[in-house]
């Protein structure tokens, strides 16, 4: 048992690094790009350096989360590290902004397949009865990688080199691959999907032109130019072609009766807001700190602390409360409502404004996100049938993550576009040294810092203002979602849906799980809190053995259907010492419930005890039965039910009591 702990242990760890480096990889960069495009030049195009990896992963989750299921997800898993690792090198050794961006999007390729095959591999190694303490330990993961991300790009960039931002992951995920190789066992059964190639290469080409057409428009060509026409029709006609091939496949990737229902079309579109806001906001504060400022790249992560704590204390937060209350609608409206003013405080910030208020200016910001990301997902998947769960998770996640592809993109666009103006204005009015080119500035930020003073001041104006017109843009579109976040209609809310996930509030990709896995995530959650309350004394209660401790009750629903069983063994799944679990034994003994082998060391229910393990095993199935009640009756329900409940009901408790 320990062995089979261990090698667990080691599976899991592994799964956490994959994890861990997918998304890592979402915000560490954002305090590294102001260096990187002092080495590389472009600032046009610092935008895709997120972005190019934001839709790579995001458009690539469906695939891999299908492929896993259908051709097993050890070797998918192998496959998706050795894409991440490659990628990783190679963005390392870019020399120049194109060829990291391309790199860039490899890699999150890559960690598209970390992220979703990670969570579903859990399902397949880690057993229910102790599935529901692994769950947290994973939404743990994203929890740390927002906070930890941006000071970590700081740290590299000062101690090191912006390369390292990515090479760091090289170490990490060969250790990931290493075990998983290593340790994690083939799956033999498969899941045939009928998967929708067609679909998914629409809808991302489609995504891409947009995301293209938001970038380059006003910029890098006028909006009359043909390349934007031709940008705009081209994702128009496959829109239409995915809308033709959804209707027509087995499995499409977005299945079109989702946006007959307003809770998924609403939360969809203030879910897409969001993800444009965060991301926006995650991507040129940096700049603006760092340049601003004047403070190094591991001092800038720490000055977006404020935000990140604020997103994840209200993420935790609105959590809870629907949970216990049942009521979700109020956070969206609240939550947008407080974003909505963070953006417009943001957007006074100047080249003069205290440390302090810019602090409380994102912590109001990351406030307003955090009410708001984990709620939409819960809004969906309690809005949707059982057949359309899973998919409809996938696609609220899916939507924030393009509107955080469109965010960095367009809010990209919107700064670039009001600094080229500031600095034509401060070039026709300002004596410049001779032999400086003001393109410098635009090139490489830090020379600013070694300008005379005065000529400083005029340029440090041009970022602060460049950067508060990015808010000021993204105000109003913020209160956007605000308005349509009282469309959101409440309903009441399904049991396994208040098992909430903490990974889907901060800024997880897709989990592409199925509608079954989704119910048993929501099942497994609920189980094992009530394992650790009063469960077996209860229990016991319905089952008329008044007389039995819940000690005595848990070895009866454990030993059930067993046969003989090791006393060592049972006292070590419950965590107890053979001394301390005999006088439990004694009792059942006593009551004819149990029986002991001649040479002590076994143990077995006597035809009693299987009869009242039987009844046990009853009302256990009966209690978890009330819990998915409410998605109606589905045969795969009740598979689910058979096969879950003898599991949980002998669970390793830390003790019963």
């Amino acid at each position: 048992m320990q062995e089979r702990q261990k090698g667990l242990g080691l599976i899991l760890v592994a799964l956490m690094l994959g994890m861990l480096l997918a998304a890592l990889d979402q915000t560490i960069v954002s305090t590294a790009l102001p260096t990187i495009v002092s080495d590389l030049g472009g600032l046009e195009q610092l935008s895709w350096v997120v972005t190019g990896y934001l839709l790579a992963s995001t458009v690539s989750t469906p695939l891999w989360g299908k492929l896993g299921d259908q051709y097993g997800r050890k070797s998918l898993f192998i496959a998706a590290i050795v894409v991440f690792l490659i990628g990783s090198a190679l963005c390392g050794l870019s020399q120049s902004m194109g060829q990291l961006i391309a790199f860039r999007s490899l890699q999150g390729l890559g960690g598209g397949g970390l992220m979703v095959l990670a969570q579903a591999i859990v399902g397949d190694v880690v057993p229910p009865r102790e599935r529901g303490k692994y769950q947290g330990f994973f939404g743990a993961v994203f929890a740390v990688s927002s906070i930890v991300g941006p000071l970590l790009g700081g740290f590299f960039v000062d101690n090191l080199s912006w390369h390292w931002v990515f090479y760091i992951n090289l170490p990490i995920a060969a250790v990931a691959l290493i075990v998983i190789v290593a340790v994690l066992p083939g799956r033999s059964t498969r899941t045939h999907h009928t998967i929708d190639y067609a679909g998914m290469a629409l809808l991302g080409s489609a995504t891409s032109c947009l995301v293209l057409l938001a970038t380059w428009g006003g910029t890098v060509y006028p909006w009359s130019d043909p390349m934007i026409w031709g940008l705009g029709l081209a994702a128009l006609a496959m829109l239409v072609g995915w809308w033709f091939v959804a209707r027509a496949a087995d499995e499409p990737v977005m299945p079109l009766r989702l946006f007959a229902l307003r809770s998924f079309t609403m939360s969809s579109l203030v879910g897409f807001v969001v993800g444009f806001g965060m991301l926006g906001a995650l991507t040129y504060l940096p700049l603006f700190i760092q340049v601003v400022y004047g403070v190094s790249a591991t001092l800038s992560g720490v000055h977006l602390l404020p935000m990140m704590a604020g997103m994840l204390t209200m993420s935790i937060v609105s959590g809870q409360v629907v949970s216990r209350t049942g009521r979700y609608r109020f956070f969206p409206i609240l939550g947008t409502a407080v974003a909505t003013l963070g953006m417009f405080l943001l957007s006074r910030l100047t080249e003069h404004s205290s440390t302090l208020t810019m602090s409380i200016d994102l912590l109001v910001l990351g406030a307003g996100l955090g009410m708001v990301m984990q709620v939409l997902v819960i809004v969906v998947q309690n809005a949707v049938g059982y057949e359309d769960l899973g998919v409809a998770t996938s696609g609220a996640i899916f939507f924030r993550s393009i509107g955080g592809s469109f965010g960095v993109a367009v809010l990209g666009a919107v700064f670039t576009g009001r600094l080229n103006d500031d600095l034509r204005a401060v070039v026709a009015t300002v004596r410049l040294p001779a032999g400086f080119d003001p393109a410098r500035v635009q090139e490489d930020p830090t020379v600013i810092r070694k300008l005379p003073p005065a000529l400083g001041a005029e340029f440090l104006h041009v970022y602060a203002d460049a950067i508060s017109r990015v808010f000021a843009v993204a105000a109003p579109i913020m209160f956007v979602a605000f308005v349509l976040s009282w469309f959101i209609p409440e309903q009441p809310l399904r049991k396994t849906v208040k098992a909430v996930d903490l990974g889907e509030g901060l800024g997880a990709t897709s989990a592409e799980r199925s509608s079954l896995a989704e119910v048993e995530r929501g099942l497994v959650r609920l189980a094992d809190s009530d394992l650790r309350k009063d469960y077996y004394a209860r229990l016991g209660a319905l089952a008329g053995l008044d007389n039995v401790p819940p000690a005595g009750v848990w070895i009866i629903a454990r030993l059930g259907g067993e046969g003989w069983v090791g006393a060592q063994e049972l006292a070590d799944r419950g965590r107890v010492t053979r001394a301390e679990g005999r006088p439990y034994a004694e009792q059942l003994i006593e009551a004819g419930l149990l029986t002991r082998s001649t040479d002590g060391e076994s143990l077995r229910l006597t035809a009693y005890g299987e009869h009242m393990a039987e009844t046990l095993l009853a009302h256990a199935r009966q209690g978890l039965k009330e819990l998915i009640d409410d998605w109606g009756p589905h045969p795969e329900l009740q598979h689910l039910l058979d096969r879950l409940c003898p599991e949980l009901l002998g669970a390793e408790v830390d003790r019963p009591s």
